[in-house]
């Protein structure tokens, strides 16, 4: 009786769980422009996500991986006065996780790209997508 219990409350731990990380994502795209998105391949790779200046100016981003996992090394901001702020990002993601809040630095930026640099060694049987958002 007391394993049945316990699978009983470890089951609606898990659900109560999954539901508040999908509210989460959920309020978050909401409140985020979306920059791009990027499916990543198996291997050391560098990608680069292009935003223009039709999309406005941003104070943070922030990184959200789906269907699959990731090791990020770094990625660079591109500005679209020419400059660029590199942001070394150690961090595996797995599926549906999301970065710290990345602040640039300045005032409003307008981005022309973005540049990551990651790898996938075998993480996953699924390939990564990478999301981009700003604020």
């Amino acid at each position: 009786m007391r394993l049945y219990a316990t699978f009983i409350l470890s089951a609606i731990l898990f659900i109560g769980l999954s539901s508040f990380e999908t509210t989460n994502t959920e309020s978050f795209v909401k409140t985020w422009e979306k920059l791009g998105s990027k499916k990543v391949s198996y291997k050391l790779d560098k990608d680069v996500i292009r935003v223009g200046k039709h999309e406005g100016t941003f104070k943070k981003l922030k990184l959200v991986v789906t269907k699959g996992s990731l090791n990020m090394h770094r990625m660079v901001v591109h500005y679209g006065n020419g400059t660029s702020e590199e942001i070394k990002l150690k961090h595996t993601f797995n599926r549906r996780s999301d970065s710290r809040i990345i602040d640039l630095k300045g005032r409003n930026r307008i981005i022309k790209k973005i540049t990551f640099i990651y790898d996938t060694k075998n993480l996953s049987r699924r390939k990564a997508t990478l999301h981009v958002y700003g604020k």
